[in-house]
């Protein structure tokens, strides 16, 4: 029985997830600006414009 030697190159890879919490808190910052500004003119529309037709 003979024994074989495998020359394999083994490349360690290491992902860290990386969390930017200044980020994610901008990133909500402005989509809750753009539900309030959707709420404002959605309430624009109801008060002022509809009665009006």
């Amino acid at each position: 029985m003979t024994v074989q030697q495998r020359n394999m190159d083994i490349e360690e890879v290491h992902v860290e997830k990386r969390k930017n919490s200044s980020l994610v808190a901008a990133t909500f910052i402005k989509y809750a600006a753009y539900v309030i500004i959707f709420l404002g003119v959605l309430y624009f529309l109801a008060v002022y414009v509809l009665p009006k037709l």
